[in-house]
């Protein structure tokens, strides 16, 4: 097969390393930047376009969108039109999704977005405890996703790319990024409360912390924090049963589980790869993910997410957002 990235900063340089770890076939890449094309064509031996009309008549099987959030459904609409199987980096922006929702209803090909965590070595061992019924009846949790937003590409200024505009920024890119691997483990949303804003001096015009609470139709309560202030950057859970807790904290790199018949603590560790270079998580979750894309595309299974699901987490994140702007608990209709 023959593989197209999209935009090759730093999530299409991470997919270039996915699929030649997977052997997955060619690869080639499209970016307008002369620098980042460079880039991709001395680490990774990879030839570059800085023409998409060019880059398409290499006739490449599949396209794998890694451009900022606001760009995506455009060159996801060109690779569904050409009936290209692809995938696109997580969603922030819903803008022409019910459009390519419709164009790729009737076709064969695979399109497939996002859903990172969902191969989390944590998170699943997350689901799995829960779906197994361990700790009980799920009650509450709380989550808390932070990381300074200047460290997120130490390598350039903050200030000058897609997290620091408000449509595509950093905390409100995230909250839907949590939201597809809690929805899978607890099931839909009934209602939402946030509050959002400002609370830093990032040199950006952004809300820089969203505080979420949700009430999920099986009756469980959750509190979403998710910020771009926190100096250490963090991913702590902590889940309470009926019959126990689960915690997990991602800088220990292990999932605890309590058992309250016992009164006893279980550790289970988990391994989600080594970090690139500059990085600080590591790339297993990201692979997996590529891995599904492929195995989709062999028809050897099914990705595990769709754009359906997709427009439905972003209905979330303005549900929020809409609660934050007139302070009121809102139900969530879909």
């Amino acid at each position: 097969m023959k593989f197209l990235i999209v935009g090759l900063g730093s999530m299409g340089k991470r997919r270039i390393r996915n699929l030649q770890y997977l052997k997955a076939g060619e690869i080639i890449g499209f970016d307008l930047r002369e620098d980042r094309r460079k880039e991709a064509e001395e680490k990774y031996n990879v030839k570059t376009f800085g023409d998409l009309g060019e880059a398409l008549s290499e006739n490449p099987d599949a396209m794998v969108i890694s451009t900022p959030p606001d760009l995506h459904v455009k060159y996801a609409l060109i690779a569904a039109q050409r009936n290209m199987h692809f995938f696109t980096e997580a969603s922030v922006v819903n803008d022409g999704m019910d459009e390519l929702i419709r164009l790729i209803k009737d076709k064969t090909i695979v399109a497939a977005p996002s859903c990172t965590m969902r191969f989390h070595p944590a998170i699943r061992k997350i689901k799995e405890l829960v779906d197994s019924g361990f700790i009980g009846k799920p009650l509450v949790f709380t989550y808390h996703s932070g990381q300074y937003l200047p460290d997120w590409h130490p390598w350039e200024d903050y200030r000058k790319f897609y997290v620091a505009r408000r449509a595509t920024g950093a905390a409100r890119e995230i909250l839907p990024f949590e939201l597809v691997w809690l929805t899978w483990v607890f099931g839909g949303v009934d209602t939402i409360s946030c509050m959002k804003g400002k609370v830093s001096d990032l040199d950006v015009d952004i809300d820089d912390v969203y505080q979420v609470l949700l009430k999920f139709r099986e009756g469980i309560l959750g509190h979403l924090l998710v910020d771009v202030v926190a100096r250490a950057p963090t991913r702590i859970f902590r889940l309470l049963g009926d019959r126990g807790t689960i915690e997990w904290d991602w800088t220990k790199k292990v999932v605890r589980v309590y058992d309250a018949e016992k009164k006893t603590w279980e550790d289970c560790p988990v391994d989600e790869g080594i970090p690139e270079k500059g990085y600080i998580v590591g790339e297993e979750m990201y692979i997996e993910e590529m891995r599904a894309f492929l195995m989709a595309i062999k028809g050897e299974g099914k990705y595990p997410y769709t754009f359906e699901e997709d427009r439905k987490i972003l209905h979330l994140l303005y549900t929020a957002e809409k609660s934050s702007d007139t302070g009121a608990h809102i139900k969530v209709m879909q």
